[in-house]
């Protein structure tokens, strides 16, 4: 079986962006700090606990969800391959 790369990509990207996006959103209307997930604006430029922020949270974690989704799927047809051919 094959995993199709942007399909994978899209899942995971969606999935991480949604994260990020409902996790700041949750902190801003129950007006809590949010000292870990602030700790993301080092890794997300632009990224901070505010609505704002979390729309800049979803792209950053779509584009993180989409990238590791496609290198996951294409480690895991790439091992697919290998692990054929040693059985044909």
């Amino acid at each position: 079986m094959e995993l199709r790369k942007r399909n994978l990509g899209f899942a995971l990207g969606l999935t991480l962006g949604l994260a990020v996006l409902i996790a700041t959103w949750w902190l801003v209307l129950a007006g809590k700090p949010g000292e870990t997930l602030s700790r993301l604006s080092a890794f997300y430029f632009g990224y901070s606990v505010s609505f704002v922020g979390g729309i800049i949270g979803f792209i950053w974690g779509f584009v993180d969800g989409f990238i590791t989704g496609v290198l996951i799927a294409w480690f895991y047809n790439l091992g697919n391959k290998l692990f054929k051919q040693k059985n044909a």
